[in-house]
């Protein structure tokens, strides 16, 4: 088991682990991540979840390839039903949709008491797991952007105890770019949003032949509105 079999996303992921940390992957695919995160000291026992069927044998056959069966459990189910009260401390979801992330999330709530940290990585739509966390009072320590294979990707760190990272001024831009990404302000980082805007232009420009009903023009205001803001983030 080599780095190589780790994305750059997931090798992301496993350096938000704490070290000693019992780990619950949902929807694990290979469990190239706890098998890793098992090789290199970080966990000590983990629960690989998978909802189906094709990965489920996958993770099953790489855990045993690996003799790792004592210490990493694959389990079929759906997003945190595989995991029981107390057995884990750490959550990671990975290469999901953010929307999909959150609902896995409010589904299994009453299975994150005992958890101390969660890492989450959305393939898109970040900002719907940080209104989540927000609500549910998670706070995000710890953001990071990165890009593989032409596609940005975000991974984002939380925990129950600490504060806010958000601001009340900026609180809705902050829930979309990431008070912690907006504070670094990377090259990638950038990069996303320069893209971003580039879209939400080209929807200005299909307002301006649309029909000027009232619905347009408010939609068109509040995309200007946005525009402007995000602009002023990245001067």
């Amino acid at each position: 088991m080599n780095e190589s079999n780790l994305s750059k996303r997931l090798l992301q992921v496993a350096e938000q682990i704490p070290m000693g940390s019992r780990l619950a992957d949902i929807g694990s695919d290979h469990a190239y991540l706890p098998c890793y995160a098992l090789k290199n000291g970080m966990i000590t026992s983990a629960i690989a979840g998978e909802v189906n069927h094709g990965p489920f044998q996958s993770a099953i056959e790489q855990v045993k390839k690996l003799n790792y069966q004592e210490q990493i459990t694959v389990r079929k189910g759906n997003g945190l039903e595989v995991v029981n009260k107390g057995e884990v401390d750490v959550i990671t979801i990975a290469g999901m949709g953010g929307p999909l992330i959150a609902s896995i999330l409010e589904a299994g709530k009453e299975k994150l008491g005992d958890i101390k940290r969660l890492i989450l990585q959305p393939n898109v739509a970040a900002n719907q797991i940080r209104v989540w966390l927000e609500t549910n009072s998670w706070y995000l320590i710890n953001e990071v952007i990165l890009e593989e294979d032409g596609i940005i990707y975000e991974i984002l760190t939380a925990e129950k105890c600490g504060e806010s990272p958000y601001s009340e001024d900026n609180y809705q831009l902050e829930l979309l770019l990431g008070p912690l990404l907006m504070e670094q302000r990377s090259d990638i980082f950038v990069k996303k949003w320069t893209t971003e805007l580039n879209e939400w232009r080209k929807i200005v420009s299909q307002f301006d032949k649309a029909k000027q009903t009232e619905e347009v023009l408010m939609k068109k205001q509040e995309l200007l509105m946005k525009i402007k803001r995000v602009e002023e983030v990245l001067q």
